[in-house]
């Protein structure tokens, strides 16, 4: 992490990104995602916008269009719709003006613009629902912050990709096998939920609260990114190997179609033990280690682990009294 020749981290991480193959990567008039995460309104632990601005400029000088992206969450924090989501984005220091890069909410409006890829090889779906904004851009560079994660254990490149770009309904069903339920004394009786179910498995019963038919519902989660209310309650129930499959199936969707078109740039600093989805940033559980790149998802996170691991627990940390090769 030292500038033992005086050079910034910003120049020295693009640099690094050019190494990993990003000229490879992008033709000419490519619309290029940058996926990242803009923090949680309060959370102070994401790759900041000055990082950005270089990956963005970056991406330029070789002929791509980029625009920053991150789809909307399940959780009703502030970047749940992408009114907040915007908001939150520019609060935190990302817009035109900071980053030179237009900010895109990938899965529209409400969480449910996304599209359906069809994956092989996965042990829980055979398709998935991704943003659509990232379907259809033609590349994308991933800029990960590396932390702790309270369901994964570790948050990197491949949480970054497959949970950060389903749809709030695709992240549903990775967060939980369990079928939605309605909670009547929140219901209002505003049919939102009856008008996304695909499977017409919602009605409104003759007391008008919604009621859901489990012969026919399949868990979709579509009836819980609709509901403004938060009457058909979010099901956070699931086993870690569970989760993490899923996120993997939803990275081979995200990633279907732009092969040879993907870089991963991962940043192991400010290594928070929780999610930047929280509104607070605890302190880094382990010094700074560096910058990755790669153009493997699996190669970048298993080297990031293995760094974080390596590296000896900072005191007054999570991460107090853990030694070198501690996971």
């Amino acid at each position: 992490m030292r500038s033992v020749k005086k050079e910034s981290l910003v120049t020295r991480a693009g640099r690094l990104l050019e190494r990993a193959g990003l000229s490879e990567a992008i033709d000419d008039g490519d619309l290029v995602a940058v996926k990242l995460h803009f923090g949680e309104s309060g959370n102070t632990g994401f790759v900041q916008p000055i990082f950005l601005r270089e990956v963005v400029a970056r991406v330029r000088e070789h002929g791509g269009k980029p625009f920053l992206t991150d789809s909307n969450t399940l959780y009703r924090g502030t970047r749940a719709n992408a009114v907040e989501h915007l908001a939150t984005a520019i609060h935190n220091g990302f817009s035109f003006a900071t980053v030179e890069a237009p900010v895109i909410i990938a899965d529209g409006l409400d969480g449910r613009e996304g599209a359906d890829v069809a994956i092989t090889g996965g042990t829980h779906f055979d398709q998935v629902r991704i943003g659509s904004a990232v379907v259809h851009a033609d590349a994308m560079v991933v800029v990960t912050h590396v932390k702790g994660h309270e369901a994964t254990g570790f948050g990197g490149a491949l949480k970054n990709v497959g949970m950060g770009l389903g749809t709030r309904a695709a992240k549903q069903r990775m967060h939980s096998d369990l079928k939605p339920e309605v909670t009547a004394e929140k219901c209002t009786s505003c049919a939102r939920c009856v008008k996304s179910c695909p499977v017409n498995a919602i009605v409104l019963g003759p007391d008008r609260i919604a009621r859901i038919d489990y012969e026919l519902c399949y868990g979709c989660g579509e009836c819980v990114a609709a509901c403004p209310h938060g009457a058909i309650g979010i099901q956070w129930k699931t086993e870690p190997q569970s989760i993490q499959e899923k996120i993997v199936e939803h990275v081979a969707g995200a990633v279907a179609g732009k092969e040879g078109k993907v870089v991963y740039l991962s940043f192991v600093t400010n290594v928070s033990p929780d999610c930047d989805c929280w509104h607070f940033s605890d302190a880094p559980v382990v010094a700074n280690v560096g910058v990755l790149a790669s153009t493997d998802p699996v190669a970048i996170d298993q080297a990031a682990y293995d760094l974080v691991t390596k590296a000896e627990g900072l005191p007054g940390s999570r991460g107090e009294g853990m030694a070198e090769g501690t996971d």
